[in-house]
């Protein structure tokens, strides 16, 4: 977590980052450690259900795994938050692929034991 706090530090508003690994790899744990850097003291909790979690309107965390296409995404408005200003995090990003801004940076994660993980971005 604390790389994902340091790494916080190199975004700004209107960035996209793209959380890539496994169901399970820890994408949600680095948003916690992201939002941490961000000074954002809220309780960070996977967005699996609501899609999209908004915290202090300056981070956005998405959770695709349940849309259904593009089409779907933009119906629930998904699309509107990368205009918002805000740090946008988007697990599942394949998902909406043709949403996504032109330019978004990418972090994946992946499992090397059991409590390891290789953080490649």
């Amino acid at each position: 977590m604390i790389w994902a706090e340091k790494y916080a530090a190199t975004l700004k508003a209107g960035d996209t980052v793209l959380l890539g690994g496994n169901m399970g790899a820890g994408k949600t744990v680095l948003a916690k450690g992201i939002a941490r850097g961000l000074g954002i003291r809220d309780e960070i909790t996977s967005p699996t259900y609501a899609y999209v979690n908004c915290y202090e309107g300056r981070l956005f965390h998405f959770d695709c795994y349940r849309v259904v296409n593009e089409r779907h995404a933009f119906e629930l408005g998904l699309s509107d938050y990368f205009g918002a200003g805000g740090i946008c995090l988007v697990e599942w990003s394949e998902n909406i692929a043709g949403l996504l801004p032109e330019h978004c940076k990418r972090v994946n994660i992946s499992g090397t034991g059991e409590e390891a993980r290789e953080i490649v971005f």
